[in-house]
């Protein structure tokens, strides 16, 4: 089968490797569609993800496809089925490492209710945290917003873990696909004021399009716009520097909430730049539980028409141009890009 293959950093092939194995809990997919997550991925291809350090390794974590076969004590997936978030682990050739393995022509989708139901969630029988968001889709929702869900629902969980409500007040800094996702869905839980921060003009064009109240460049005064007004700023980038703008900004007892993978070991909090009271959200990693439950409402906002993989996505390739769409992230010319097997 067809993998993405990171051979050492900034050297990515399509190479043929042997397809995985179904294992009694799993169910072998066939990928229709992936999608280029512009952080994560940016930084495994880039060779600077934090503890990612064996290469080559395999790469992606966002797919959706077709269940060809399943095993034999699987009870929550059958064949036919589209399901999200299909991964590979463990590979035939055992000098490739795991970069989550998305982007493999088949993957392997773990049922994790049926693991939990028989006793098996465990290290000692496989069980793997992120099994527990390898689901199935409803036919009604399109293979694009099907893909689409792996991002949205990461974003909308961490609306709970940063504890924002309807009527809040944000800013966010980036117009990615993650930057974007917080202004679409924020509008849609009703967050009353959401403002952006974008260097790139198309982006914050398109922030607008999204329902964001207002959009900054990084070379506006936006500080005199929210002197300790705001109930929390998003960092959708994950840059130290943002933390510490972010502090002059926020209300007494207002968050900082920084979404994604910070590339730095350590770095440097100015406390003083912040009122006396503040929270610092740091959102490295899904909170799996609200992750798959967020599932449920976005699929209902999807077919209800309030949300679309088409405010996202603006190019598509074949699997086989997979560096010409990471040149095409890397000079900005995209916000989500598409993958076509």
């Amino acid at each position: 089968m067809k993998a993405v293959i990171v051979v050492e950093a900034n050297k990515v092939e399509v190479v043929d490797i042997k397809e995985p194995k179904v294992g009694p809990y799993q169910a072998k997919v066939k990928t229709e569609v992936a999608t280029l997550c512009n952080a994560t991925d940016g930084k495994l291809i880039a060779g600077h993800f934090p503890g990612v350090t064996k290469y080559p390794l395999v790469l992606g974590h966002e797919s959706a496809g077709i269940v060809q076969e399943i095993g034999d004590k699987v009870r929550n997936f059958k064949v036919g089925d589209r399901v999200i978030g299909g991964l590979v682990f463990d590979y035939a050739e055992p000098n490739y490492a795991s970069g989550w393995g998305g982007f493999c022509e088949y993957t392997l989708a773990n049922d994790h209710d049926a693991m939990v139901a028989d006793g098996v969630a465990d290290e000692k029988h496989g069980w793997h945290e992120v099994y527990e968001i390898q689901t199935a889709v409803s036919s009604d929702v399109s293979v694009e917003d099907a893909v689409l869900l792996c991002t949205w629902r990461e974003v909308y969980s961490g609306f709970e873990d940063f504890n924002l409500k309807k009527g809040n007040t944000i800013l966010v800094f980036g117009a990615g696909p993650v930057g974007l996702s917080f202004v679409k869905i924020g509008k849609l839980l009703g967050l009353d004021y959401i403002g952006v921060v974008e260097p790139v003009e198309s982006k914050r064009k398109k922030a607008l399009e999204m329902g964001a109240d207002a959009v900054f460049r990084l070379e506006d005064d936006f500080r005199k716009e929210f002197p300790r007004t705001l109930d929390a700023v998003i960092d959708a980038v994950g840059k130290p520097s943002i933390v510490n703008t972010s502090l002059e900004l926020i209300k007494m007892g207002g968050s900082v909430c920084v979404y994604g993978v910070i590339g730095e070991s350590s770095f440097t909090i100015d406390k003083y730049k912040g009122p006396y009271d503040f929270n610092l959200y740091v959102h490295q990693w899904p909170t799996r539980f609200r992750e798959r439950a967020a599932q449920q409402p976005l699929c209902q906002c999807i077919c209800a028409g309030k949300l679309s993989a088409k405010d996202l996505i603006t190019h598509e390739f074949n699997i086989e141009q997979i560096n010409e769409a990471i040149y095409a992230v890397q000079s900005s010319q995209t916000i989500k890009i598409l993958f076509r097997y």
